[in-house]
């Protein structure tokens, strides 16, 4: 059973960084897209970022890119999401999840995704 956890969440202040991390168990990672889903109290649930099965892709939300940077350790069986220039909009709980696929980083589609972790909380506050 494919088991997703995350962990780095906490307060930042606007305008700092943050990594937070998404460690996998129960299965490799050769053959999962992994994304980076966030909720703000609400909102609906939003895509931020993914990297597909083969790490040869990438893609980033509109109201991220260039702040944030996704990547995988294979050996570790775990995808980072490092954020830069955090700014208040970006508060909310990240989720990591993870979809069966062999093909290029899009847009995630929370319907898509099989397996979901528990969520870290991201604050970003003066």
């Amino acid at each position: 059973q494919l088991q997703l956890v995350e962990s780095g969440g906490g307060l930042v202040q606007p305008g700092g960084s943050l990594r937070i991390s998404c460690e996998i168990s129960g299965v490799a990672l050769d053959y999962y897209v992994i994304a980076w889903f966030r909720q703000a109290p609400g909102k609906e649930r939003e895509g931020v970022s993914c990297i597909s099965s083969s790490d040869r892709s990438t893609y980033y939300g509109d109201s991220v890119k260039g702040r944030f940077t996704i990547s995988r350790d294979k050996a570790k069986n775990t995808v980072h999401l490092q954020m830069s220039n955090l700014q208040p909009d970006d508060t909310g709980i990240y989720y990591c999840a993870a979809h069966l696929s062999l093909f290029p980083a899009k847009r995630p589609n929370a319907a898509e995704y099989e397996y979901w972790g528990q969520g870290t909380q991201v604050t970003v506050s003066s």
